[in-house]
């Protein structure tokens, strides 16, 4: 009988407790126009709504689809969820065997645009399966493009899922995605605030984002436009304070716009699932060094090094020369020649040195190179 994110219910709900305020909801004149905030008008709202309420018959549908209804208190709530204050979910239904706050307690959001592009597809795949690898649950919204592409990723690792609906855990929407929520009820968990046989509409979805976001503990937008469901995910968690990152996107391309500006304020750029878990982790959850490759001279120490860039890119010098211009005794210049000479980097002439020739690719053809 309330609709979800109501936070003036939230409010009754918390001063009165649940059977208090259902009895004021539809009791007759009197005990509602006690409820600070109400008028008539929402009151015909509210009593029409709990009219066509039936908790049996929904707790027997989601029995009937494997599933079981969650609310405050109860063993399995995920407590983070009460961060939302007045705005938290009155209960949770569920679909799936797992135990949902265990699985919240590590857990990401990975959320982004329906209408993606390949990019984004292979973006957000990566970062479900890496992110499944290393023993993370990865939570999403089960619709079209980046949702999908990263339920997908963690079901082919492997791994753990979560699905937020913004309808019954029993509805399959979008319908393209029955199979995989079928999946997801079956080796994770679909989730919701509504109850069994509920359709989805705009307000909801929106409102289905600040439970993704309450939920875990950090949320990775994967294309979005300035306009975005996407960026409402991202903001929730940030007055929440999770963590908010952004994969970045083309500077040319108008479904990266909103990571952009997400990531120009508090969002932090990351690139795989490594650097997430670095966010979000525990401490020494550490992303790899990223570097280019190390190439032989990067292993010289450097006084070694500045005799080889003393030496030109053509022709050959005398060794008093190359210490002028390493600023070296013409001793220890030579004696770091002839090392540079052991390891092949550079050669005699005559009175000279010089860099060691590299063959060309027709030498190298003659020599039997490839």
């Amino acid at each position: 009988m309330l609709e979800p994110g109501d936070e003036r219910a939230g409010r009754w709900l918390r001063a009165t407790g649940p059977v208090e305020l259902v009895r004021r909801l539809t009791a007759g004149d009197g005990p509602a126009e006690q409820l600070p905030g109400m008028t008539a008008v929402r009151l015909g709202g509210y009593r029409l709504r709990a009219a066509a309420a039936e908790p049996e018959r929904d707790l027997a549908a989601v029995a009937a689809a494997g599933g079981r209804f969650l609310c405050p208190g109860d063993r399995e709530w995920p407590t983070q969820l009460d961060d939302l204050g007045d705005a938290r979910p009155v209960g949770l239904w569920v679909r799936g065997r797992c135990d949902l706050r265990l699985w919240a307690l590590r857990s990401v959001a990975v959320v982004g645009a329906r209408a993606c592009t390949p990019y984004g597809a292979h973006m957000a795949a990566n970062l479900g399966s890496g992110l499944a690898e290393r023993g993370w649950v990865v939570v999403s919204g089960a619709a079209y493009g980046v949702d999908g592409a990263a339920h997908r990723g963690a079901l082919a690792a492997g791994g753990a899922t979560t699905a937020v609906l913004a309808c019954g855990v029993d509805v399959s929407y979008p319908r393209g995605h029955a199979e995989l929520i079928g999946r997801m009820a079956e080796q994770g968990l679909v989730i919701s605030e509504l109850p069994p046989g509920s359709h989805p509409t705009r307000s909801r979805f929106i409102l289905r984002n600040r439970v993704i976001a309450a939920l875990t503990r950090g949320t990775v937008v994967v294309e979005a436009e300035y306009r975005s469901g996407s960026l409402v995910t991202a903001r929730s968690a940030q007055r929440l304070g999770r963590f908010t990152m952004g994969v970045p996107g083309p500077a040319t391309s108008g479904l990266s716009a909103g990571v952009h500006e997400l990531l120009r304020g508090e969002g932090v750029l990351v690139t795989d699932a490594a650097e997430v878990v670095e966010l979000v982790g525990d401490i020494g959850d550490l992303a790899p060094e990223r570097r280019g490759p190390v190439l032989p001279r990067d292993l010289l120490d450097a006084v070694t090094a500045r005799v080889l860039e003393a030496l030109p890119y053509r022709g050959a010098v005398e060794g008093r020369e190359v210490a002028r211009t390493a600023g070296l005794t013409a001793d220890e210049a030579l004696g770091r020649l002839y090392e540079l000479h052991s390891l092949g980097f550079v050669e005699r002439e005559g009175d000279g040195w010089r860099l060691t020739r590299r063959p060309t690719c027709n030498e190298d053809a003659r020599r039997g190179g490839t």
